[in-house]
């Protein structure tokens, strides 16, 4: 197994979830997620806005299989937007249509996502639509449309290394755009597997983006990539206005400062909440070199006994499946 499958395999596991959730800050789950509620993550957004970086703000969520869950996140979500109205906060929404009821009933989901999408154009906030595993694609595609159609402040993510992505970047051209590479483990009947070849479409794709599409967001930590865009906007007159640089909050803090300071814009991921396990773990499975960059401000004794523990829970059910 890779070391991607390994994070994968733990993001996808509930008990050891539940578990991240209760204990979360002690092992330094700080470092990484803005704060576990809106007055702490309202503090962090301004920290970030006084250095000239923008946000996109995702309250955390896993798992949700009740329309409770789904409502309660709602409710969250539309008290962040109206704290972003409220402080003229440089902000905007980052949410997944699975915590919203994806996974529960399509109008449900629907529904909720409009209450959003309505309070956030009224704003004049955008939302973006993160995107998950594969299963879920299609289903986020048809609801990201949906809403379009009525309000245009709403935005996706493609991932590279699905075969379909260049053909979804083409669809979507016309909206503002999240490129990244992908975090989900997917099968290799639907997404490249190799990471010269994720690589490659992940650049395709910035390029014709930024030729062609309304505005781009790149998300990356990889500082070749980095170098390798400012060096082709430079080469094609592409103004700062149709592109922004992403990284997540907590990782290569100084690089994003940087940037910002030499003119780009740039936008931090900045996500919240109690339910931070899963997002870190994916994380750590899209780009390995991702533990090098946090282990400094992550891994303490508490957080390597946390992901010891986790091994071991994750090998024993293995065994324990093989056997049955």
């Amino acid at each position: 197994m890779s070391l991607k499958d390994f994070f994968i395999a733990l993001s996808e596991n509930q008990t050891l979830n539940s578990a991240a959730q209760k204990y979360g800050y002690q092992l330094g789950a700080q470092t990484v997620v803005a704060g576990t509620n809106i007055d702490e993550v309202v503090e962090s957004i301004k920290a970030l806005n006084a250095q000239g970086i923008a946000c996109t703000v995702d309250n955390l969520g896993e798992f949700v299989f009740e329309k409770s869950a789904a409502l309660a996140a709602k409710e969250q979500i539309l008290t962040v937007i109206e704290r972003i109205h409220s402080e003229n906060l440089d902000a905007h929404i980052s949410l997944k249509p699975s915590q919203l009821g994806l996974d529960i009933d399509y109008d449900f989901c629907y529904e909720n996502l409009k209450d959003i999408v309505a309070l956030a154009n009224e704003y004049q906030i955008f939302v973006n639509f993160d995107m998950e595993n594969y299963a879920r694609l299609h289903p986020s595609f048809e609801l990201l449309e949906a809403l379009h159609a009525e309000y245009g402040n709403v935005g996706t993510v493609i991932q590279a290394y699905f075969f379909e992505s260049d053909d979804n970047v083409e669809r979507f051209k016309d909206y503002r755009l999240r490129l990244v590479k992908g975090a989900y483990k997917e099968d290799p009947s639907v997404a490249f597997q190799d990471k010269v070849d994720i690589d490659r479409k992940f650049i395709d794709q910035i390029e014709y983006h930024l030729l062609h599409g309304k505005f781009t967001s790149i998300a990356t930590h990889d500082h070749n990539i980095i170098n390798h865009v400012k060096q082709f906007v430079k080469e094609h007159d592409i103004p700062n206005e149709k592109f922004e640089f992403q990284m997540l909050y907590g990782f290569r803090t100084d690089m994003q400062v940087s940037l910002a300071k030499e003119g780009y814009n740039f936008c931090t991921y900045v996500p919240f909440g109690q339910d931070w396990y899963g997002y870190f773990m994916r994380r750590l499975a899209e780009r390995p070199q991702n533990i090098n960059l946090v282990t400094k401000q992550v891994f303490n004794k508490k957080t390597n006994t946390f992901l010891a523990v986790a091994a071991g829970a994750f090998l024993l059910g293995r065994v324990t499946k093989k056997r049955k």
